[in-house]
This record gives structure tokens, sequence and C-alpha cells, in this order.
């Protein structure tokens, strides 16, 4: 009788069709670091792709690019077990970030956080075209797109960048973020003291 159950079972089985994400998985991973920790490895698993597989073929396949760097990934799961990976170019707040020269963008409201030129701009725009979901903008709207971003992080877009004056701004702008930095330490200490 449990025989019988067994293989109906097993019939069945092989009769189900596998389930297909049809939704690209979207993920940023940073060039040369995939590795089989979560959040990469359990939402690899729930795919059902071999995490170590994926890690060593990511890994190969940005080796030539300088490590930690973010990328975006679009993950393509086949109904065999298979996958397509489509790696993109980093995001456009890394690259203007970078051309600023600062690490964090806007702290407080209406801070300028850094200036880069539309030189930065149209470079930054040359590079991001070459990615799939950009492939029907033209380089005007795309120069567009990334304005827009460097407005929400606090960059402000100049015709030229005088080199004084540009070490002179950063000079201020880490003195003031030195002193954001010690207020937010004073009001967590603040708050420790009162809930004890």
């Amino acid at each position: 009788m449990s025989n019988k159950i067994l293989k109906k079972g097993n019939a069945l089985k092989k009769l189900a069709k596998k389930v297909e994400h049809r939704t690209p998985l979207r993920v940023t991973i940073p060039a040369g670091m995939a590795n089989a920790k979560p959040p990469l490895g359990s939402q690899l698993g729930q795919r059902n792709i071999n995490v170590a597989n994926f890690c060593k073929d990511f890994n190969t396949r940005t080796e030539n690019i300088k490590e930690g760097i973010p990328l975006p990934c679009r993950i393509k799961v086949k109904s065999d077990g298979t996958y397509s990976l489509v790696i993109h170019k980093p995001p456009v707040t890394f690259f203007l970030k970078q051309a600023a020269g600062i690490l964090k963008g806007r702290t407080i409201k209406g801070e300028i956080a850094g200036k880069v030129s539309f030189k930065h701009v149209y470079e930054i725009a040359c590079v991001k075209a070459q990615d799939p979901p950009l492939a029907l903008l033209s380089l005007p709207q795309i120069c567009e797109m990334i304005v827009g971003i460097a407005r929400t992080c606090g960059i402000q877009i100049v015709r030229t960048l005088d080199p004084e004056e540009h070490a002179k701004f950063m000079k201020e702008r880490n003195e003031n973020y030195i002193k954001f930095r010690e207020q937010l330490e004073e009001l967590k200490k603040s708050k420790v003291l009162r809930a004890v």
C-alpha cells in the first residue's frame, strides 16, 4: 500500500511544473565580494540557485573591477534551474559621490554635500547609457535624471570647479559634518540618560 502511494507521489512530482520566477531578482552586490551569507545567500536559495556556483561565477566576472564597488544585478532563473546574470554599471549616486569626493550625501536639509561639474554629469551619463534599462533614453534625458539624483543627494552642479575654492568648501563641509556627528552623539547620550 505504501509503495503505491510513493510511486504516485513520484509520478505527480514529475508531472508538476517547476516554479518559474517571472520577475528577475534585483540585488546589489559589491564587486568581487559575493558570498553565501545572508542576505544574498538566502535570496538565491529561495530561487533554487546553487549559491556557491553563483558566487564563484559573479566574482570571476567582476575580478577586473575594483573590489567593493556596488553593482546592481538582475538574476533571471530559468525552469531548468540555470540562471542568467546581468551586471549593470554602479549606481548614479556612487558615481556622484566619487566625483564630489564625499562618502555621504546630505546630512542636514538644505546643506550642500558636494559639488560636481557639468563635465562629470556628462561622463556619468555616458557610462550609465550602457545599462540595459536606460538603452531607450537619450543622453540629454539621462543627464536630466542624473541632475535630479544629484539634487536629492545634496550635490550641487556647477559650470567649473576652481580647485582652491573647492578645497575650501570641502574643509568647511568636513567641519560641519564633524559638528553634526558630535550633536548626534550628545543627543543619543541624553536619551540614554533619560531612559535610566
